[in-house]
């Protein structure tokens, strides 16, 4: 069994990056909107999903998470909108190369 990815938009118009096992998204998001996780998300409700990826492999999703979690709000506007040209001039300026 895999893991989902995904990032959430928050009522307060800011992001959350997570991560769900199984093979469906829809109930973590459900669970997400319901309050049934009390933290950050709870108190910025309601949440749309705006970008999922599946992953098989356990370490490939561990290092997708923790990356993306530490991505600009630039960066992951870009992933939403799968616009890799921005991703990868974004990464480029972050490690000071033009």
């Amino acid at each position: 069994m895999g893991v989902y990815i995904y990032m959430l938009r928050r009522a307060d118009n800011s992001f959350y990056v997570g991560s769900a096992t199984g093979d469906d998204l829809a109930p973590r998001i459900d669970q997400h909107n319901a309050g049934a996780f009390p933290g950050y998300t709870y108190n910025r409700r309601p949440v749309v999903l705006v970008w999922s990826e599946y992953f098989d492999r356990v370490a490939d999703w561990i290092a997708a998470e923790r990356q993306i979690k530490g991505w600009s709000r630039a960066k992951k506007e870009a992933l939403i909108r799968s616009d890799w040209d921005t991703i990868s001039r974004l990464a480029r300026r972050r490690g000071g190369a033009a």
